[in-house]
């Protein structure tokens, strides 16, 4: 998990925002644990490193 945290505004149409929010309640999950995993996928699938990335972390 990341040490820090920095905020990121999107903006969604408020009925995908509903239907969003409802799908992770149903999946006990939050909306931003959901956009993080998202994140997290985006950059591994474009093989993009990050300091606190399991791909860029030194092994123990």
């Amino acid at each position: 998990m990341e040490q820090k945290t920095a905020r990121l505004t999107v903006l969604i149409d408020p009925d995908k925002k509903k239907a969003f929010e409802a799908l992770c309640a149903q999946q006990d999950v939050t909306p931003s644990q959901v956009v993080r995993r998202l994140i997290r996928d985006y950059l591994a699938a474009h093989g993009v490193g990050y300091a606190s990335g399991p791909e860029t972390a030194t092994p123990r």
